[in-house]
């Protein structure tokens, strides 16, 4: 066990510093205090941590650090530290190691006797979350899917059960198609979608997954959030044959057995576990 008191001067400090996810006015006071007092910023993209520097009148020197270097930066930046520099990352928007480089870097500098500071700011799963008027109690951040179709089915097919409010992002190109998957494998449930959230053309999209994969593609630019409702039995009510069956299939692909899935899904669907067995071996 480790106890770290962060500000006693004991040690060296990592501070990992929150950026704007689009307006940049959203960088806080006390980030725009710390960065002023760091002797190096470490960046995901200096060009990109650049204009936002740029923007509040602050110059500092840069370390490139991102997902393909981040190991070989994290050895520098733990010598800057145990040298007795100041050092903060930032990633390009948003908050650091969340879908984005900086636990390498983290860990690199906990194993090396250095504290983590986190310097609060935006962040877009939970921006997102909040206005999506989902339930916000209890929520599960998954990120990104994986950008291969039948990965992505798997993740989502292991995701069915969850209860919790589902929280993921994703790109433009992939939108629609991530939709589409979701639709299949979670059903008509609600989910909301957020485009460009604190831009200038922040939009949320409200509806269900089957009304979500009829927008149009062109209409769909920028960084975007996808909120879906978990699971709850009150989906499961006026089921079709093809959707009860594939919600057996869901469960098998999930790990249980056959016998486990029809049981499982008659619980699910408060229907006979006989009618689930027929109509499943009937279709197989």
């Amino acid at each position: 066990m480790k106890r770290e008191l962060n500000f006693d001067h004991k040690h060296p400090i990592l501070y990992l510093i929150a950026t704007p996810i689009g307006n940049m006015k959203e960088l806080s006071p006390r980030a725009i205090e710390i960065i002023k007092a760091m002797d190096y910023i470490v960046a995901e993209d200096t060009r990109v941590s650049g204009k936002l520097l740029a923007h509040h009148q602050i110059k500092k020197p840069f370390i490139s650090c991102h997902e393909h270097n981040e190991t070989v930066a994290a050895k520098e930046v733990v010598r800057l530290l145990k040298d007795g520099k100041q050092v903060a990352y930032m990633s390009d928007a948003g908050m650091p190691c969340i879908s984005d480089p900086g636990y390498i870097l983290v860990k690199e500098c906990i194993l090396n006797d250095i504290n983590i500071s986190p310097v609060s700011g935006p962040n877009a799963a939970l921006d997102a979350l909040i206005a999506s008027g989902l339930d916000t109690a209890h929520f599960y951040f998954h990120g990104f899917l994986s950008a291969k179709t039948s990965v992505r089915k798997e993740e989502l097919r292991h995701l069915y059960l969850k209860s919790e409010t589902l929280i993921f992002y994703e790109a433009p190109h992939r939108i629609l198609k991530t939709l589409k998957d979701m639709l299949e494998i979670l059903g008509k449930r609600k989910a909301v979608i957020a485009r460009e959230v604190t831009k200038l053309h922040e939009e949320f999209i409200r509806g269900n997954l089957e009304e979500l994969v009829k927008l149009e593609q062109a209409t769909l630019k920028g960084e975007m959030v996808i909120i879906v409702e978990g699971h709850n039995n009150e989906q499961e009510k006026f089921m079709e044959p093809k959707d009860i069956i594939s919600l057996v299939q869901n469960l098998e692909n999930m790990g249980m057995s056959t016998k486990d899935a029809i049981k499982k899904a008659s619980d699910l669907l408060n229907l006979p576990k006989r009618d689930v067995y027929n109509l499943y071996h009937r279709a197989n």
